[in-house]
């Protein structure tokens, strides 16, 4: 909530520093969901693209859930009808939960599941709103809030290290990331940095596990 919370709050603040309307950040927020996308949006809207461009731009940003859904294929396979809300509100937060807290034997699995992404989905909501209504009042300057973003990401990376307590996987996706940072055209490094992680978590495979 703490982490949502602050980081909508900073959403819906740079969206009306834009002059848009501050109902455009719960529509956002409602339906797009999508922290990271909902950010650069902002810029597409600025920059007045096209939509072939938005469109293929948002695949490149997103792509990373796609493995996301892979690695929870098993999870959600008795979610029944919750199953693609479950798909939908799937995000690095939400997956980040998912799979560092271990399952409550107690609880029915499906409705955790739905609970702890729809309570994620509405701190979201509840902070761009807020953010929105704030900044439609009160003016000052934004720079740097766009930063709040990969702040979170840098905490969320500190959690699931001390939930896993190997290196291995972080020092794969750091070496993946500079490759394709120094190697690779910006507009494609993600997808590489990705594919690149992958083949290297799985010729590690056995000493990721075994550590």
């Amino acid at each position: 909530m703490m982490g949502y919370g602050v980081l909508g709050f900073a959403f819906g603040l740079l969206l009306v520093s834009f002059d848009y309307d501050w109902y455009l950040a719960p529509i956002m927020s409602l339906f797009i969901y999508a922290g990271a996308l909902q950010f650069v949006a902002i810029n597409f809207f600025n920059a007045k693209a096209g939509f072939v461009d938005i469109a293929i731009a948002s695949y490149f940003v997103n792509i990373r859930q796609s493995f996301y859904g892979l690695s929870l294929l098993k999870r959600f396979k008795k979610t029944g009808k919750l199953k693609p809300y479950l798909i939908f509100g799937l995000t690095d937060e939400t997956y980040a939960l998912l799979t560092t807290i271990k399952d409550d034997e107690q609880l029915k699995k499906r409705w955790y599941y739905f609970f702890l992404t729809a309570f994620n989905q509405s701190y979201w909501f509840i902070g761009s709103t807020l953010g929105a209504i704030v900044g439609s009042g009160i003016k000052f300057d934004t720079a740097g809030l766009e930063f709040s973003l990969t702040a979170l990401f840098v905490v969320l990376c500190i959690e699931q290290y001390k939930s896993l307590q190997n290196s291995i996987p972080f020092i794969i996706g750091l070496i993946a990331s500079l490759f394709s940072l120094v190697f690779i055209p910006s507009d494609k490094m993600l997808i590489a940095s990705i594919i690149i992680a992958l083949v290297l978590m799985f010729s590690f495979r056995k000493k990721i596990e075994n550590d």
